[in-house]
């Protein structure tokens, strides 16, 4: 197996557990989205903890790295809660097709963040799959009629990919500057853990062992989701696997049928294949460039 399909396959599983998260995530209740987001990241936490230890890493930042650390985490705190949110209260595959739309995003962050060069063609697929996400969150926006855009998890589900776009930007950042992947997940998952703590503290739900057992899988496959990711483009760049993360659509939809009964509508089915589509395009076009 070359690098090419080792990154695929891992990518792949990524995407197999992140839609697993999901899945646990929805099976834990009528829980606080605060409250699960903590649990999720205090796993992450203790995962990304014993890695370093390991490794032999350490626990310090390189220097001037910090306000990037701190940018990391607090858009990929708030992508977290907004995403568990729509995972709540949308259909599976409905908030991981929103959430996919975080890479286009990036493109966006990175240009006015990292100052990367944008091109005319990725400006115009940006457009479109946002067209995309209007017919997953709601089609009579589009018509001009805004008094009937009563869809507020999707479109918190939307503010999630935005955040997570901020994310990825700034682990591209950490990245360009010597950061290490473990210690970028670990301090995320600490920072996290401390911002969500105080509600923890003031607002716990009590739940029922079942409840936890589910909520300790979420965070699980959540760890092993990102970790996927940083193999996965380890061995690959991500123009040439990319487009293999949005297998987790198709998990998470095959999920929320079997377990939830679960069935997207006509007006998402279009918004996934626009944005699906745009996703393809852009996948050959960064391949294109590349020879």
């Amino acid at each position: 197996m070359n690098n090419k399909n080792k990154g695929i396959l891992c990518i792949i599983l990524s995407a197999f557990s992140f839609a697993l998260m999901s899945f646990f995530v929805k099976l834990s209740g009528d829980l606080p989205s605060l409250q699960k987001s903590f649990f999720r990241n205090f796993i992450s936490l203790l995962v990304a903890y014993f890695i370093l230890k390991k490794s032999g890493f350490g626990f310090k930042w390189q220097k001037g790295n910090f306000k990037y650390l701190i940018l990391r985490s607090s858009f990929g705190t708030l992508g977290i809660i907004f995403n568990f949110y729509a995972i709540e209260n949308l259909i599976l595959s409905d908030a991981s097709m929103l959430n996919k739309l975080a890479p286009f995003f990036a493109i966006l962050f990175s240009f006015f963040i990292l100052k990367e060069k944008i091109k005319s063609w990725q400006i115009i697929s940006i457009i479109i799959a946002f067209i995309g996400s209007i017919f997953v969150i709601n089609p009579s926006i589009l018509f001009g009629n805004l008094s009937d855009f009563t869809n507020f998890p999707a479109f918190v589900g939307l503010m999630g990919a935005i955040c997570a776009g901020g994310a990825y930007t700034m682990v591209r950042k950490l990245s360009i500057n010597g950061e290490k992947g473990p210690f970028i997940v670990f301090f995320f998952s600490a920072f996290s853990c401390l911002v969500l703590l105080p509600y923890i503290l003031i607002k716990f739900t009590p739940m029922d062992t079942l409840q936890i057992f589910y909520l300790i899988l979420a965070g699980v496959f959540g760890s092993l989701g990102q970790f996927g990711v940083t193999f996965a483009y380890s061995f690959a760049p991500a123009k040439e696997i990319s487009i293999f993360d949005y297998t987790q659509i198709i998990f998470s939809a095959i999920l929320g049928y079997l377990v939830f009964n679960q069935i997207p509508n006509k007006s998402s089915i279009i918004g996934y294949i626009i944005i699906i589509c745009v996703a393809i395009f852009m996948f050959i076009k960064n391949n294109q460039e590349s020879y």
